[in-house]
């Protein structure tokens, strides 16, 4: 049931003559004359931005993997058997398939006694139970922030948030089209959907490597909450 606002007018103009000015009926956008957020990195080539990617990840505790379209299968099995192995989830992203790897991830991976659970909203709850007990979850990038090292996820019924956080290990694709120089190019991209029309998750998720209570308590402990270990993986897509 809608709610009803009244006197939304009086309202606001009554406040707009308290502060002794005449009340704005619409916004327009603020022209700054300095845009220093924009000379970051703004002369950098796409294998800049994979090298700044690279270094940040050292700094973040995230292991960086870098490989191509055509060599991302045996690059993901072996960082999955270097986690261990076991039960894995991932979103039904159609990109998995663009990447070759959906019949890899529609069957269990019996050399490393893997079972692979794809997201299926119309199974509700267990889909969360399944990534609570996954040893390992897989996600892809929708955009990457090479100053910071954060993958963009965005959460939707078929990509539920948990794949990122409650499994032990966390890989995250990265498409290098996807690489940005910053959270500048990142919120553009966000801003840019929404302008267009297009539905946005309501949940976006910001991840820049594992948890660390340093963030909070400045005492370094990684993996507190969330992925024990992470890894990138960059996929040479240009």
């Amino acid at each position: 049931m809608n709610g009803t606002i009244q006197n939304r007018d009086a309202f606001l103009s009554q406040i707009a003559n308290r502060l002794g000015r005449e009340r704005k009926t619409s916004l327009e956008r603020p022209k700054w004359k300095y845009n220093p957020q924009d000379e970051v990195l703004k002369d950098a080539t796409q294998d800049d931005l994979v090298e700044v990617l690279k270094q940040q990840c050292n700094n973040i505790h995230t292991k960086f993997v870098q490989t191509n379209s055509a060599n991302l299968v045996a690059s993901l099995k072996e960082v999955v058997d270097g986690y261990g192995g076991g039960s894995i989830v991932v979103g039904n992203d159609k990109r998995f398939e663009q990447f070759g790897l959906s019949e890899l991830l529609k069957k269990d991976w019996p050399e490393s006694g893997s079972e692979v659970h794809v997201w299926d909203h119309t199974l509700g709850r267990e889909n969360i139970e399944k990534a609570n007990l996954a040893n390992v979850g897989i996600s892809i990038s929708e955009i990457t922030l090479a100053e910071s090292a954060t993958a963009v996820l965005f959460s939707s019924k078929d990509q539920g948030r948990t794949i990122s956080f409650l499994p032990n290990y966390s890989i995250i694709i990265m498409p290098k089209s996807t690489i940005v120089p910053r959270m500048t190019q990142g919120a553009r991209f966000v801003r840019e959907k929404v302008k267009n029309g297009e539905q946005i998750a309501s949940c976006v998720n910001f991840i820049s490597g594992p948890s660390d209570s340093a963030d909070i308590e400045m005492i370094p402990v990684i993996g507190v909450h969330g992925p024990i270990k992470m890894t990138y993986i960059v996929v040479d897509d240009l």
